[in-house]
């Protein structure tokens, strides 16, 4: 594909919904009312989503050289290596048992990152955030079909089978439940995800970001044969509530594995819209392309000082970011404040240090 195929970045791609920021705020409303009764219930403040935490690891991410100038952008502009520290969680607000098929997420901070960052208040910070979610798309597409769903969660906070069923309708593709309680939207259909190991999943970006002179989704998918291996393979009918934390230190206590960061640019915004993250892209129009390798060593993934430091000390936030990639969509510009919110609330009640590390160092061992 050529360069002139890709739609190029400009600031007109985006289009506010209507009332987008009294919606926004309501959404925040929302999730800080269900992250104080989180933290009313373990004495402990949550990230109001992923707040389950599986293992927290170290390793590199090595840029191919000779990428084409339509790949060549952002931090994958020129070949180079950049440390950084991944956490691996599962989606909802609040701990529930591994048993319960959720999304599972892969967040990366790449360090040492060149580029005048998005946020003006970050300008000294050297860091890429990338979250990814085992799943192509978001439910709820756009800030006023997830309010409907923040509601809902909030409705059944204090209800655990309740929020159960919701998660669970959401995994498994179970709509009918979601339907009857409101919330109607027919890519919850596709939605499916059987509850399988960890480490052989593909994680999205969902949404969409900006790729220096172009915009693009982002995915890391497993490359090396022993995670490869593992796509697809259930859970075992005896897996216990720490199931994914307890497959993911066994693994890296004598292996590393190795997945591949690729970019699927747009280059058509009728087919592939920005604002409504609930639309799969086409990978037909436009494939996953191969812009980076995800290398992580053998290691200890879940001792108690790095847990402490991901769940409580570090943030990760899509918007941080450099200005070549910083988030697009309604979505997107929903998680700036809701994501500020939750971790500014985070930190207090846990009277945590909240510091944007810029050095692989200061992960403790």
């Amino acid at each position: 594909m050529s360069a002139s195929t890709f739609v190029p970045y400009n600031d007109n791609l985006e289009q506010k919904q209507e009332n987008e920021d009294e919606i926004i705020d309501s959404v925040v409303a929302s999730m800080m009312r269900v992250n104080t009764r989180v933290f009313d219930k373990h004495r402990h403040a949550k990230r109001d989503a992923h707040a389950k935490c599986h293992g927290v690891l170290t390793g590199h991410v090595t840029v191919y050289g000779n990428l084409p100038a339509h790949l060549a952008q952002g931090v994958f502009a020129r070949p180079a290596t950049y440390p950084v520290v991944i956490r691996l969680s599962t989606a909802p607000g609040d701990i529930h048992s591994d048993k319960l098929p959720s999304p599972r997420g892969m967040a990366i901070k790449m360090l040492g990152v060149d580029g005048p960052q998005f946020l003006p208040n970050r300008q000294d910070a050297k860091t890429q955030d990338l979250l990814l979610v085992n799943h192509p798309v978001i439910a709820f597409g756009h800030a006023a079909a997830y309010l409907k769903t923040q509601k809902l969660l909030e409705k059944h906070a204090d209800d655990p089978d309740m929020v159960r069923r919701i998660v669970a309708a959401l995994a498994r593709g179970g709509s009918k439940a979601l339907h009857a309680l409101g919330i109607d939207n027919p890519v919850v259909d596709t939605l499916g995800a059987p509850n399988n190991h960890i480490l052989g999943e593909t994680f999205f970006s969902m949404a969409a970001v900006r790729y220096g002179d172009y915009v693009a989704k982002l995915c890391a998918a497993p490359l090396s044969d022993n995670v490869r291996a593992l796509t697809g393979q259930p859970l075992g009918d005896d897996a216990d509530d720490s199931a994914l934390r307890n497959l993911v230190v066994d693994f890296f206590n004598g292996q590393g594995a190795e997945y591949e960061l690729r970019a699927q640019l747009l280059t058509d915004i009728d087919k592939m819209p920005v604002e409504d993250a609930s639309i799969e892209w086409p990978q037909e129009d436009s494939p996953y392309q191969p812009v980076a390798k995800l290398t992580i060593p053998a290691q200890q993934a879940f001792s108690p000082a790095r847990r402490v430091f991901a769940d409580d000390v570090l943030s990760f936030n899509p918007w941080h970011c450099i200005e070549a990639h910083r988030p697009m969509g309604s979505i997107m510009r929903a998680r700036i404040k809701a994501y500020e919110a939750s971790s500014r609330f985070r930190h207090e009640m846990n009277a945590q240090p909240r510091i944007e590390i810029d050095d692989i160092g200061q992960v403790p061992d």
